[in-house]
């Protein structure tokens, strides 16, 4: 049986290379896989190096080299979950989340509700940031349920972009928190 967890056990810190042994074990197949990455990896499933690679040695694949922010969750000293942290504008006022996941043995127990909610006060109250956006896919109901509980709002998108994964189109549903949402909830 799985325990509540104490959120005063829980930290969201930079991610450490060692972080991705665990990782990039929590997408036990290709479509889980490809709903928390889309296509930002090209094969399934990745390793431990793939994801340094990527993170470590190629900032993420973003060209400015103060933009990419890969971040961990801990609980009691156990990696937990993970995000990454991107700018989008020069000004450094938009923040984008990605590649949001939690280990999957503890999905449902509040884990991604807290690591977010430890994010959002980081970005908005730490690095000063306007707005927060992120994608979801549309076949990806926990997740878009669990940005909403912290305050995430799906927002009008006339162009919304498609992929194709394992045979079938996905469609990507853009969300975003402003600063005044933040602040006006807490």
């Amino acid at each position: 049986m799985q325990t509540k967890i104490d959120l005063k056990k829980l930290r969201l810190r930079p991610y450490k290379k060692c972080d991705a042994k665990f990782i990039v074990k929590w997408s036990k197949d290709e479509v889980a896989f490809r709903k928390w990455c889309s296509d930002r990896w090209q094969t399934y499933p990745i390793t431990a190096e793939d994801m340094n690679r990527k993170y470590c040695d190629n900032n993420g694949d973003c060209i400015d080299e103060d933009n990419f922010y890969p971040m961990t969750l801990i609980d009691n000293n156990t990696v937990a979950g993970h995000l990454i942290l991107r700018f989008t504008d020069k000004e450094r006022t938009i923040l984008r989340f990605g590649f949001v996941i939690t280990d999957d043995s503890k999905r449902g127990l509040g884990y991604g509700k807290e690591m977010l909610s430890l994010a959002l006060k980081y970005s908005f109250e730490i690095l000063k940031v306007n707005k927060i956006t992120l994608g979801v896919f549309d076949n990806n109901l926990a997740a878009y349920h669990c940005y909403k509980s912290v305050g995430f709002k799906e927002i009008e998108n006339e162009n919304k972009e498609e992929n194709c994964f394992c045979g079938e189109i996905w469609s990507v549903s853009e969300m975003e928190m402003t600063k005044d949402d933040y602040f006006n909830k807490m």
